[in-house]
């Protein structure tokens, strides 16, 4: 019986240790990195303007300047990055497993992500935002009772009732069909994150982003958490506050496209 129970046991502990492998697994350290030559940055390849392929296939936007901008920064080139497209559901478990350096996809500051993974001083402020093609609507006076369409089930609800709580929601299930709705006159207003929406604009010039974001969201470089990554935490800290201070990051998100965040 009780050689039973140790096998069970043992059985149990080898499973928790596969399962749990990627927690536990230690990432590269800045002087490993450095010795290598290149830094490993997951990055989106289909969110513009912030991480996506141009026509000719290239990656572009604010968040693959800032993955070269590091490389510069840390190993001296532009050009020492490997940029590695990832799923958002794949963003943290990528950095955990040490198959990528970094992230730079999107990632916003919750507590829970700071619980598992170190991450960076802000480097966008993203938020909530409102898009229309109707030139009438240009302040946010100008939509408090209209009808405004938002993903089901999607943070921004809470976010549109507590701003505009006269306003009328209107569910949809993907921003294709809150193009449709807006077309159609089913909604005025497509409310969503406004580094998305900037995307929207850029694709489809006969829309306009109302300047007030209704919300903050911090968006962050995601590194692996612990003592031993010391350096290479103070490194891509400075580096951001840095260029912020400096006017880049600012430079390169009107670049894209991107509303001005409330940190300018």
């Amino acid at each position: 019986m009780q050689h039973q129970i140790f096998s069970l046991a043992f059985a149990v502990g080898l499973i928790g240790a596969h399962l749990f492998a990627p927690l536990l697994a230690r990432g590269a350290e800045l002087p490993e990195i450095k010795q290598r030559g290149y830094l490993i940055v997951a990055v989106k390849e289909n969110l513009r303007p912030l991480g996506f392929r141009d026509p000719q296939g290239k990656l572009q936007g604010l968040e693959i300047d800032i993955a070269q901008r590091l490389a510069q920064e840390l190993l001296g080139q532009l050009e020492a990055v490997k940029l590695q497209p990832v799923a958002n559901q794949e963003r943290i478990p990528l950095v955990l497993a040490q198959q990528v350096d970094l992230a730079i996809a999107r990632v916003t500051a919750t507590s829970s992500r700071d619980r598992l993974v170190e991450l960076s001083i802000p480097y966008y402020f993203d938020g909530t935002a409102l898009v229309t093609k109707n030139p009438a609507l240009q302040k946010l006076r100008d939509v408090t009772r209209v009808k405004i369409a938002v993903l089901k089930g999607s943070n921004t609800i809470a976010i549109i009732r507590s701003v505009l709580p006269q306003a009328q929601l209107v569910g949809v299930d993907s921003y294709a069909q809150g193009q449709t709705f807006l077309e159609t006159g089913k909604a005025e207003v497509m409310a969503a994150d406004a580094s998305v929406l900037s995307g929207w604009v850029q694709e489809y010039p006969e829309y306009h982003i109302l300047p007030s974001l209704l919300s903050t969201e911090a968006l962050c470089v995601v590194m692996p958490k612990g003592l031993q990554y010391t350096q290479l935490h103070q490194e891509v800290n400075q580096a951001i506050a840095r260029w912020r201070k400096e006017g880049w990051l600012q430079e390169r998100a009107a670049y894209w496209g991107l509303p001005r965040d409330r940190e300018e």
